[in-house]
């Protein structure tokens, strides 16, 4: 089982991957959403060179063979490396679990069925009476027990969205949602740490369970400053995609949470070592997934496998007005219901690509002359 061809159909948006083995077995993946035409160009010129001609029959070979490709790129260790490997790693994946008839999940050592999902709100242009409705409606109609919302401004140098929203949206959250709900939030790198404490007092007086990335994620030592004081969990990692800083980032108790993100770090064969990492220094992994690509199906399919998977699986609840580029790129849209997300029991990710949205896409090749 070598790798015969790479084919890319992108926008700026979004970018999947096709791999096709020497066999004529076929996988699907998917680099990194957001300027993801670049990660395209990164995965054909860096990569595919590397990749081509490569045995992956194996599994447990993969490892290698990623280290052996960032290894030889090793001028280029940044985002755009990774989220460029997590199109050739998830389309491995899928091409294994076709080929075997299992799930991912299953190769994983997983098993398909629900996972529970909270619902995760991205704006913070909402005020907060707005944003208890939007999440009570979904309560009522998808059975989410669980919502995280947004706190100050993303990396905001200590400014809110506007003056007051942070200490009006969590007693609001509280209130109207009632004490059953579990809420999270995210601060998206706001704070300093003595503001990022203050906050943390206020999640505390209202029984917030998740502060994510209070502080500019690029400073950890601020972040594990923050996690010491509070007794809220503190969360993070999902824009780290250096093993290195992970392992600093497990060892000192940065975050009480890691959130690698599948598409950033370079694949579910990382991920999964990142959460390995925390296992063995007994913390749970939540990892990050914002969008309704295939990073949320990836995630899913990760986290059932985990024995420190954390509590839920994050879903994202913004729709055609925030996130366009989402829609007609599968057959069947995922949806939670019940306040679960449902892994099927199909051969690989379980998912259709719809023909006419690769119609539309830039189409590229690499492939063995």
């Amino acid at each position: 089982m070598k790798i015969e061809k790479i084919e890319t159909f992108s926008t700026r948006f979004v970018g999947l991957v096709r791999i096709t083995d020497d066999c004529g077995g076929e996988g699907w993946g998917q680099v990194s959403t957001y300027n993801a035409d670049i990660s395209v160009e990164v995965l054909h010129r860096q990569v595919a060179p590397l990749a081509l001609g490569q045995d992956i029959s194996e599994l447990s070979a993969l490892g290698d063979l990623l280290n052996r490709i960032y290894e030889k790129q090793h001028k280029f260790p940044g985002s755009y490396m990774c989220r460029a490997l997590a199109g050739l790693d998830t389309a491995i994946w899928d091409l294994h679990g076709k080929v075997e008839g299992k799930p991912v999940c299953e190769l994983l050592g997983g098993k398909a069925g629900p996972v529970r999902a909270y619902a995760s709100s991205m704006k913070r242009d909402i005020t907060p009476s707005e944003e208890a409705e939007r999440f009570k409606r979904l309560r009522d109609r998808d059975g989410f027990d669980a919502f995280k919302f947004r706190v100050g401004a993303e990396v905001g140098r200590n400014q809110d969205e506007w003056p007051g929203r942070t200490e009006e949206i969590v007693p609001t959250m509280r209130r109207e949602l009632g004490d059953s709900a579990t809420l999270l939030v995210d601060a998206n790198s706001c704070f300093d740490v003595a503001r990022a404490i203050e906050v943390g007092r206020i999640l505390e007086d209202n029984g917030v369970a998740h502060f994510e990335e209070p502080c500019p994620y690029w400073e950890p030592d601020a972040t594990r400053r923050v996690t010491e004081a509070l007794s809220v969990d503190v969360a993070g990692g999902e824009q780290d995609n250096n093993l290195a800083l992970w392992r600093y980032m497990i060892r000192d108790r940065v975050v009480d949470i890691v959130q690698p993100d599948v598409c950033y770090v370079g694949g579910i064969e990382r991920a999964m070592r990142i959460a390995g990492m925390a296992r063995e220094a007994g913390l749970p992994c939540t990892p990050h997934a914002a969008n309704m690509s295939l990073v949320t199906v990836f995630t899913a399919h990760m986290l059932v496998a985990l024995e420190n998977a954390g509590d839920y699986l994050e879903f994202s609840i913004e729709g055609a007005d925030y996130y366009p580029w989402q829609y007609g790129i599968f057959r069947e849209f995922p949806v939670v219901r019940e306040g679960a997300f449902i892994i099927h029991d199909k051969p690989g990710w379980g998912i259709e690509i719809e023909s006419a949205w690769l119609e539309k896409s830039a189409y590229k090749v690499s492939e063995i002359d």
